[in-house]
């Protein structure tokens, strides 16, 4: 590489390692067809009915269809849960699962997770036991399977109700063969950015369960401007990274977050009034029947490095842009964390993580990640990785 071709290349880095950091998410991976179904597909009623249907079957319920995953976790437990009610929650998770629950007048508990999976340490699970907490949400980290036999011993001994987040892990099997979402008392689902199904926005929760309290499903359509946002989002975001070259990709982001043409994930705020976009339902029930019976793999493989910033710099310098991290803190996105009041002393496992974690994108191939692999182990702590 000669000297100009550095300084070009140096632009690009420094250009998509900005904006995949803070805006594009998965709009950084999607293929020209990818960007073109999602622009023009043209959704209708019957389309949202099929996939109320298809999620009502394959996962033993009522389905209802909802504007995002984090309005579809708050049905989920007004449905089951009284006002006041404690639930437990991954100390590794987003800001989306934090809302929903205080939406729905629930006190998080939080409980600190191991690092190999990402998910509960069933030890530290007994030490936030009290007469208050009645549930337990699920999220299988990343889409790596929790320990559900052991998850759902712990929750009948203490008389628990189980709620699965499916937002990391449509598709994925338990060990014992079940698949993700037909075990607990209700399912919700994230269709947003870089999630297992991703139609930009949209949501959904199951109800699987006799629920306590009557859930009325939402009857508004989308607002004009989610529903602009999110059919241009990718076409957009393609825009974006096409003028990286000239290091103005950046700044044209910049400019769509200013006029609100594109929605950073955590700021597409609950709505239980609101209904997904009927192309957003189509493009979800297609993803959804593609998804393999056996279960997909983790959606994000893990690893857990020393210094950080200097991988992910190196990963850069060799093409590689991971800067778009889940999580860099333990709730992210980080503008939001100081609203959580996390218990650091609490989890300090999940503290740990998310200080040293790098996860790889799903829109290289395996072939792609051989490097990146390479760079990373160089920098293991104690050879620990996902």
């Amino acid at each position: 590489m000669n000297p100009a071709q550095k300084v070009v290349f140096w632009l690009t880095a420094k250009g998509m390692a900005f904006v995949r950091r803070h805006y594009l998410g998965m709009a950084a991976g999607y293929s020209l067809e990818e960007v073109c179904g999602h622009t023009f597909t043209v959704g209708r009623q019957k389309d949202c009915e099929a996939l109320t249907d298809y999620l009502g079957k394959r996962y033993g319920g009522e389905a209802i269809l909802c504007k995002n995953g984090r309005s579809g976790l708050c049905l989920a437990l007004k449905a089951y849960f009284e006002p006041g009610d404690a639930v437990i929650v991954n100390g590794f998770t987003c800001y989306a699962v934090y809302e929903a629950i205080k939406a729905a007048g629930l006190k998080p508990v939080w409980a600190d997770i191991d690092r190999g999976d990402l998910n509960f340490d069933l030890k530290n699970l007994e030490k936030n036991i009290d007469k208050n907490t009645k549930g337990i949400i699920i999220q299988n980290s990343l889409g790596n399977p929790v320990d559900i036999v052991a998850i759902e011993k712990f929750a009948k001994k203490h008389n628990l109700i189980i709620i699965e987040d499916l937002a990391h892990c449509a598709g994925v099997r338990y060990s014992d063969g079940r698949e993700a979402g037909t075990v607990g008392a209700g399912v919700a689902f994230s269709f947003g950015k870089d999630k297992s199904i991703d139609t930009v926005s949209g949501g959904a929760v199951v109800l699987r369960a006799p629920c306590k309290h009557k859930i009325k499903a939402p009857t508004k359509s989308p607002r004009p401007s989610d529903h602009l946002r999110a059919r241009f989002y990718p076409m957009l975001g393609a825009t974006c990274r096409g003028i990286m070259v000239i290091r103005a990709g950046g700044v044209l982001m910049r400019f769509l977050i200013r006029i609100h043409w594109v929605e950073r994930s955590a700021d597409n705020k609950l709505d239980l009034t609101r209904k997904i976009s009927k192309f957003e339902a189509r493009r979800a029930l297609t993803q959804f029947k593609n998804l393999r019976k056996s279960g997909e793999p983790a959606l994000r493989e893990f690893y857990l490095v020393e210094n950080r910033d200097e991988v992910l710099r190196e990963l850069r310098l060799n093409r590689y842009f991971f800067d778009g991290l889940w999580y860099e803190k333990p709730v992210s996105p980080e503008r939001y964390y100081k609203k959580v009041h996390f218990p650091e002393a609490k989890c300090p496992e999940a503290v740990f993580i998310s200080e040293h974690i790098i996860n790889f994108p799903t829109y290289y191939s395996k072939d792609k990640l051989v490097r990146a692999r390479k760079i990373v182990e160089k920098h293991l702590i104690g050879g620990e990785n996902g």
